[in-house]
Order: C-alpha cells, then structure tokens, then sequence
C-alpha cells in the first residue's frame, strides 16, 4: 500500500505543493493547489503533510509570541530569528483590516506588539488553515506546522547556510538548498524538477522541505518544538516540527 507525504508553501494566493510516496520515490509531483483540502483530500491522500503556516493560534499572546514561535526563534540564533514572527492573537488574525488587526493584537498581547505587515499579509492562509482544522478535526493528525529555515538549518548539520534564497545570494542560496535535499533522501529528479507553473524556486524547495519534515514526522523521529508542546483552546497544536538532525 502506498504512503503518500506532502509538503506546502504559501504561494501567491494558492499553495505550492509537492507529494512522495514512500514506498516507491519514483512516484512523485508538484503543482500549485488552490486549498490544502484539494492536498490533503487528492487522489494520493498524503498520510502525512507539512505545512508553512502557524497552526494553533492564542486568544492573548504573552511573552512575545507562541511558545513554539520562542523555540524556534532560539534554535535559529541571532542570524535567523528574524525569520520567525509573532504570532498575534486569534482576535487581530481575523480583524477586518490591518489597522484593526493591530489595535486588537495591542489589547491582546502582554507586551503589547502589532502584527508586521508581512504577518497581516500571510493571514488570509492562517485563517484558512485554522477553519479547516477546526472544521475536519480528522486531518490534525495529518497537517503538521513547519518552517523551512529551521528545516534547511537542521539538514545542514544545525549551522546557518551560507547563502540566502533571495537577493544577490540568490542563485547559490537556491542550489545549496537542493543539495541538502537531495542529502535528506529526497529523489534526485525530484528536486532537479523545474516548479510547476505559478510557483516559484523558493516557494517550491521551501515546500520540499516541508516534505521532508512529514517523513520524518512519520518516521518517529522528527523534534518538536518546544517540547513538550501546548495546544490552543480549539485542541490544535502550538508547535513548530523540526527534521531529524544531521551531523555534518
């Protein structure tokens, strides 16, 4: 019997996706899917899937944030927290609009902080992730929350890369993501493949390594932060999956 896995990323108002099966890497795609119900509910109903998004959302942020946002903010260190916001509260997620957003995360938060404009920008696919979580409680145990720097950091031996995925660095940020897939196991003409259509090189390698964190996942073996991990007053998980650490 096949075990699909999947991978997503936030994508220009959809996700880019990628699939595996286990059982036989050489069966494998990508595309650019309009929910993560049309992933989770495809013909190879991936058994295990990550995902870019908060999952598990506080109705008062204290502290600066989720708990699992703090852990994975200390894994990263000062060269790469910066890629993990806060997390405001459920209240300011589902405001109206930015100006709202803030005034609702400023009463709701102990300290007080507004939600980044990158964060307001991303809210349209937290909230949709949250609605279907707390709609088909029957896919908790199949989407998982990830996030592709700690992955690419864990793969690369827990060292920052060398190079960035955006910018002048572009180019060699790219290629030595591909390399520390194609180290995790990922098949070769997987990670060679161009993206779909609509999706772009960082959006399907950061989707990639979403996938690489649901195998490890369901292989037992991958580290959650924090540990132990809370939960949200809906039931969903407040923690972030890391891969299995390798030594370099």
């Amino acid at each position: 019997m096949a075990r699909w896995i999947a991978g997503l990323d936030g994508c220009r108002g959809a996700w880019a996706g990628v699939l595996l099966d286990l059982d036989d890497p050489s069966r494998h795609r990508a595309g650019l899917f309009a929910t993560v119900a049309d992933v989770l509910d495809a013909p190879e109903a991936p058994v295990c899937a990550g995902i870019d998004i908060p999952i598990g959302l506080p109705e008062r942020s204290v502290g600066g944030g989720r708990s699992a946002d703090r852990a994975a903010r200390a894994l990263l260190g000062p060269r790469g927290r910066a890629s993990v916001f806060p997390v405001p509260p459920r209240a300011a997620l589902y405001a109206p609009d930015y100006e709202t957003a803030k005034a609702l995360s400023r009463r709701d938060s102990d300290p007080p902080f507004a939600p980044s404009i990158q964060c307001w920008n991303i809210a349209p696919y937290i909230r949709a992730v949250d609605a279907l979580l707390r709609a088909r409680p029957d896919l908790r145990d199949r989407l998982h929350e990830v996030h592709p720097e700690i992955a690419f950091r864990c793969l690369n031996g827990g060292l920052p890369l060398a190079a960035a995925k955006k910018g002048a660095e572009r180019q060699a940020g790219l290629a030595a993501r591909r390399a520390l897939l194609r180290a995790a196991g990922l098949p070769e003409a997987m990670v060679l493949e161009p993206p779909p259509r609509g999706v772009g090189q960082d959006d399907h390698l950061d989707a990639m390594a979403g996938l690489v964190v649901a195998r490890d996942i369901l292989m037992g073996r991958a580290r959650p932060l924090p540990d132990p991990f809370e939960r949200d007053p809906h039931g969903l998980p407040v923690v972030i999956w890391a891969p299995e650490a390798v030594a370099r």
